[in-house]
């Protein structure tokens, strides 16, 4: 049977998060389908074709789709999958917050356990998942027919965007199920790399002390690096930081080749979310600061005169 991947995309773009799913799906065993439910997202469709391994790419286009608000694209991804899952094996999401809106629903209405936070696919029923903030990996094994996974995109390397020549087939979008409307978005614009995607991410914690400082500090190093600004939860919650800069087990979790943690002591919850950065630098004047036991390098210093002076040596 066929693996099936839910693609998250913005219409006319692919999401890098697919990519990393794409990967997952591959070492399911089977055929690698995506589904691309949208509307006016044939360029979704077509970048979704190139990706390697890839062989088929059902198109669902239809004005129900168009804000791909949870409850129609569930409804899309059941009529795909058919009476009794008969179509697929497996249906994998990246596990971001459009993924984990919609892996639920359609687990519920196909009435099979959910598999999340996948970090290793074993076998074709048989995964690894990370438990107690990533302290430790449960191997779990699902008797279910069809498994329905949200995939750690930090998990997975992402397949190759190009290379591929999956066939594209369209199909009938589902009905709006009047369950739910489009009532409005606030789209923040990010001058900066957005969090998950980021090559290099500089995060502070509550040791800046102020909203000001914050931004004078780690503004010109994230500048001179083109990185992506992050925080902890603690200065996320004093106000130093917008929630979505939040990285963490209760924000988001990434994974950069570079990872420059700034006053931030490295509680498990902040730890969880970005320990799997390829390099990790930290500055801490507290020697016994816990992020200096991930560290691939430590300064013990004060951020305040050594975060300038990087900057200066930049």
């Amino acid at each position: 049977m066929s693996v099936l991947v839910i693609a998250e995309h913005d219409h006319g773009t692919l999401k890098g998060a697919t990519l990393n799913a794409v990967t997952a799906a591959t070492q399911c065993g089977g055929d690698v389908h995506v589904l691309i439910a949208g509307a006016d997202a044939s360029g979704a469709a077509q970048a979704a074709a190139a990706i390697a391994d890839v062989t088929k790419v059902l198109h669902a286009d239809g004005a129900s789709l168009k804000e791909q608000l949870a409850e129609n694209v569930a409804a899309q991804v059941l009529a795909v999958v058919g009476q009794g899952a008969k179509n697929y094996s497996h249906l994998l999401f990246p596990a971001t917050a459009h993924g984990k809106n919609l892996a639920p629903r359609v687990a519920a209405l196909l009435d099979v356990a959910q598999v999340s936070d996948a970090i290793k696919i074993i076998s074709a029923d048989t995964f690894e998942r990370p438990i107690y903030a990533g302290n430790a990996i449960a191997t779990v094994q699902s008797g279910d027919a069809v498994k329905v996974i949200t995939v750690r995109t930090t998990g997975f390397d992402a397949a190759a965007s190009t290379g591929g020549s999956g066939a594209i087939e369209k199909i009938d979008a589902v009905a709006d199920s009047g369950t739910s409307a489009f009532v409005g978005a606030e789209i923040a614009k990010l001058d900066r790399p957005e969090l998950t995607a980021a090559k290099i991410i500089v995060s502070g914690g509550r040791a800046l002390g102020t909203s000001d400082k914050f931004n004078e500090v780690l503004t010109p190093l994230a500048d001179k690096l083109g990185a992506a600004l992050g925080a902890s939860r603690a200065a996320v919650d004093a106000g130093y930081a917008p929630n979505d800069w939040q990285v963490g087990q209760t924000g988001k979790i990434v994974a950069p080749g570079l990872y420059i943690a700034c006053g931030i002591s490295g509680a498990i919850q902040h730890l969880a979310g970005m320990k799997d950065s390829k390099v990790i630098v930290a500055i801490n004047k507290d020697p016994e600061a816990p992020i200096f036991s991930i560290a691939d390098y430590g300064l013990e210093a004060d951020l305040f005169a050594a975060v300038p002076e990087l900057v200066s040596a930049l």
